[in-house]
């Protein structure tokens, strides 16, 4: 049986990937579009999304660790 923490943690860990997903759906849009404006700034988005991802589960654990 879950209890609350790991239920917690299980709904914020799929509110964080549905909503990544639904950014990542759209990523090669937005890359694209920017892409013909400049190709630097559409390389930095790209590479803005994945360091955002990480960088979002990085601190949900520091957050989580404080307590203990």
């Amino acid at each position: 049986m879950m209890d609350r923490d790991n239920r917690n943690a299980l709904i914020a860990a799929a509110w964080i990937m549905l909503l990544f997903g639904i950014a990542a759906f759209y990523l090669p849009t937005v890359m694209l579009a920017l892409g013909n404006v400049s190709t630097v700034l559409a390389g930095i988005v790209g590479i803005g999304f994945v360091l955002a991802f990480f960088l979002v589960f990085w601190l949900r654990s520091r957050s989580q660790n404080k307590g203990k």
